[in-house]
């Protein structure tokens, strides 16, 4: 069995956010393979009272145009009510997760960093971990996408977990919703490119995949692989912006 010190070590998808609060806003920025941005909500204290998003690394042309919604989407509503707004499917699911997440810890005191790590299959078999602050959380095995850990929910499909996430509290139902989230996204490391870059045949749940703009949508963006490798997600994120001309490794 995979060790809690060894899944660091194996090759795999890796993915990291970084909340940050302020008096007065609070920033969320995630990376991984795919996917590098920032949502901002500045806020009085108990409304938001704008949105800004930054999208410095995204997998499609029509990407660019989410933070317009996202904006629309999230300003004058209460930090309280921002889990319950919805419409995440017009939204970039990303960027309204994070906006998700900012809202949650607007009034904490210190930053929150989450790492989720997805080991490739070893033998038909996935190990995910997502730890918080450097401490692991929770951990998933699947074969074929149905768990085999943890025992409460051995025998569950990967993509149906959100019945055993809503009874869980707090900061745990906030882990294991990104863990899932991450689990599933890691199937792009052994997906086809080919089969994920045909944005026309994609189900509407994204921006994106919107019929008005998926049949325009045309796939770009580096894809970064942070195994083992000289960077790490978010080393040019200073908790409010993104350093410019970062070195990244020759594809």
């Amino acid at each position: 069995m995979t060790t809690v010190e060894d899944i660091a070590c194996l090759p795999g998808f890796r993915r990291r956010f970084l909340v940050v609060p302020a008096t007065d806003r609070v920033t969320a920025a995630v990376e991984d393979d795919y996917h590098c941005m920032t949502v901002t909500l500045h806020h009085d204290g108990a409304i938001v009272m704008s949105v800004e998003s930054v999208m410095d690394r995204a997998p499609w042309t029509t990407c660019p145009g989410a933070p317009a919604v996202l904006a629309t989407t999230f300003a004058g509503v209460a930090l309280a009510d921002v889990a319950k707004r919805g419409e995440k499917q017009s939204n970039c699911t990303h960027l309204h997760d994070l906006a998700l997440l900012a809202a949650a810890h607007a009034a904490d005191d210190a930053p929150t960093r989450y790492e989720i790590l997805v080991c490739d299959p070893v033998d038909e078999r996935v190990t995910a971990e997502i730890r918080r602050d450097g401490a692991p959380v929770l951990r998933f095995e699947h074969r074929d996408d149905i768990l085999t850990a943890p025992a409460e929910i051995a025998g569950t499909s990967l993509f149906r977990l959100r019945g055993w996430i809503d009874t869980l509290e707090g900061p745990a139902r906030e882990a294991a919703r990104l863990l899932q989230w991450g689990t599933i996204l890691a199937h792009g490391r052994i997906t086809p490119m080919e089969r994920q870059s045909d944005a026309s045949r994609m189900p509407p749940n994204c921006y994106t995949f919107q019929p008005d703009r998926k049949m325009e949508a045309k796939r770009v963006g580096l894809i970064l692989d942070f195994t083992n490798g000289p960077i790490e997600p978010l080393d040019h994120f200073d908790g409010q912006r993104f350093r410019e001309g970062r070195r990244v490794p020759s594809q």
